[in-house]
């Protein structure tokens, strides 16, 4: 059996509740694999000769109210071929256990800290783990982002001694899913790919690109030259017949139908005429010349 050798972390972020695990790997679609979490519970990442059991049955115990440790306990406890497992866990308070089996490959190990685990096996050596740790720490920004910052500093430090194939990252929030309809804030994979943890990141920068909110002192308005620009482009996709330097009626109805296939109709208002920063320059560079 190949097992999805590979460096995860495990996290939980207290002010925003958001629980999540970033896992890459010599492995094909890593993600379908590593990565369990449940908004409200906790979160696991289960790798080695991989015992995907401990996701379900570890989200189950968490909903008990157990701690890390505990659930770490009751799996190993019951599982006859702990020794090659690798697990990281962080619980719904953010209390952390990681476990390394003694027929892991290596390097293997991991570290443990107040709302953080993290763990690798079959690493090119000892340094990728504290890299990932201070990438972690250092890192501003909300849980993804950070998560996202430790995976790439350890891949950056060597990671997998076999090579690189495939990354994921998981976010869970209540409610925090498409709609408020299930807790899966980010869903991220890169299955296989030569360089995937930098591609994910590029995922995750589009995550924020779509359901990102700008301040309204973020905002284009769009005239002079803004308007002029978003007029050309629009020319050029046949989504505007002539361009006339103003803010017209066809101008606005051009403006909608364009964003609303972008599916950015969320990040601007065609009737107030403003479109957000962060879109305006991700359109002008995907179309303008």
């Amino acid at each position: 059996m190949i097992h999805p050798s590979t460096f995860s972390i495990v996290a939980y972020d207290a002010s925003a509740q958001t629980w999540g695990v970033a896992v890459a790997s010599k492995f094909p679609a890593v993600g379908n694999v590593v990565p369990w979490a449940q908004a409200g519970k906790g979160a696991i990442a289960t790798q080695a000769l991989a015992n995907t059991s401990y996701g379900l049955r570890g989200l189950e115990l968490f909903a008990q109210g157990l701690s890390a440790e505990t659930v770490l306990t009751h799996l190993l406890d019951a599982d006859p071929g702990k020794e090659t497992r690798q697990i990281g866990l962080v619980d719904a308070q953010g209390r952390s256990a990681t476990f390394t089996g003694k027929a892991c490959g290596t390097w293997a190990g991991g570290v443990c800290g107040p709302g953080y685990a993290m763990q690798g096996n079959i690493l090119v050596g000892e340094n990728v783990i504290p890299a990932m740790l201070a990438a972690f720490l250092q890192t501003d920004g909300d849980l993804a982002t950070r998560l996202h910052a430790g995976l790439l500093a350890g891949d950056r430090a060597g990671g997998d001694r076999r090579g690189r194939q495939s990354a994921a990252l998981l976010v869970v929030k209540e409610k925090g899913g498409y709609g408020g309809y299930t807790d899966r804030q980010l869903d991220y994979r890169v299955d296989d790919d030569p360089d995937p943890v930098p591609r994910l990141g590029e995922l995750v920068s589009l995550h924020y690109l779509y359901f990102g909110k700008s301040p309204a002192s973020e905002r284009i308005q769009l005239h002079e030259a803004a308007l002029l620009k978003i007029q050309q482009i629009m020319l050029q996709l046949g989504y505007l017949k002539q361009a006339s330097n103003s803010y017209d009626r066809p101008t606005q109805e051009a403006l909608r139908a364009f964003t609303g296939n972008e599916n950015f109709e969320e990040r601007c208002d065609p009737a107030a005429g403003w479109i957000d920063s962060p879109v305006f320059d991700y359109l002008i560079r995907k179309f303008g010349k």
